[in-house]
């Protein structure tokens, strides 16, 4: 609806108390200029006086805020967020437990291995004693903690492809849902330059370097990638900015287009070759002299 066409404001043939009704028209209705809305909404009968109007108006627009809040929420990429945060917790406190299982477990057992696996096998001993049962119970959780880790982590790989094909493709499933968790979101990363793309999840070192206490980082999460820890120390700030540059251009694509492009992926494929030809290059030269 176009106020300006119809002389009414948002509020024509909305039922004052119909929230969702109001919401949508606040969302879809425009105008020109602003007008005395409050005056016109008691004279079309929509309230009785002007505080009405406001009490209305206050109560549509936290409606329709809370909605755009939860379609926020439910989106895919906010769902692979909250996945990739609780597969990174599940793990951080499986290992902190598996520590003190495997402590508490050493002076109850014999043979009692360190980490997970450790756990693991405690977990299947059969408990005599209170105090052992307490150890064998820690360690199932932490078992159990593990799993959940390694299930979150497939559900990553199972839905990042859907929601970020040609990110998922570049980086693989997990490093694309890092970056989007880091980013904010699909759009934020797609929003983002290339630079700060290739620092995400470098922050403590970039500002370590704004202020005079380090170099400027070459690589964030990103360095976790092939393309980039794989290539030799004097050519990875080249190989990261080309990473990065492309990456940029795929969450961009994911996110407006959602189309599959495989020339991006052969750019980038021959890019990386470029680069890690020089070491080459470099190791034959210094053979022939």
């Amino acid at each position: 609806m176009d106020n300006h066409d119809t002389g009414f404001g948002w509020f024509e043939s909305v039922p004052p108390d119909d929230l969702e009704a109001s919401r949508k028209r606040i969302e879809s209705g425009s105008a020109e200029s602003p007008q005395n809305w409050p005056t016109q909404a008691v004279r079309s009968g929509f309230t009785t006086d002007t505080s009405a109007y406001y009490d209305t108006l206050h109560k549509a627009t936290l409606h329709a805020a809370r909605g755009a809040i939860e379609e926020r929420e439910r989106a895919d990429d906010q769902q692979l967020i909250h996945c990739v945060r609780a597969m990174d917790d599940c793990e951080r406190t499986a290992n902190e437990l598996a520590e003190r299982a495997a402590e508490w477990s050493g002076s109850l057992f014999e043979d009692v291995s360190p980490g997970i696996e450790g756990a693991r096998e405690i977990a299947t001993r059969e408990p005599d004693t209170d105090a052992e049962r307490r150890a064998v119970s820690l360690s199932r959780r932490v078992a159990d903690l593990a799993d959940e880790r390694d299930e979150l982590a497939a559900y990553v790989e199972r839905v990042a492809p859907a929601v970020a094909p040609n990110l998922s493709a570049m980086a693989g499933p997990e490093l694309a849902a890092r970056l989007i968790d880091l980013a904010g979101g699909l759009e934020p990363l797609a929003k983002k330059p290339s630079g700060t793309v290739q620092v995400l999840g470098a922050e403590d070192a970039l500002f370590a370097h704004l202020s005079g206490r380090a170099p400027s980082p070459k690589h964030g999460v990103i360095f976790t990638h092939d393309y980039v820890r794989n290539t030799r120390p004097e050519d990875r700030g080249s190989a990261a900015r080309a990473f990065a540059g492309k990456l940029t251009l795929a969450a961009r694509v994911d996110h407006y287009s959602g189309e599959f492009r495989e020339v991006l992926h052969e750019e980038l494929r021959e890019r990386i070759a470029t680069i890690r030809a020089r070491a080459e290059d470099t190791q034959k030269g210094a053979a022939d002299e």
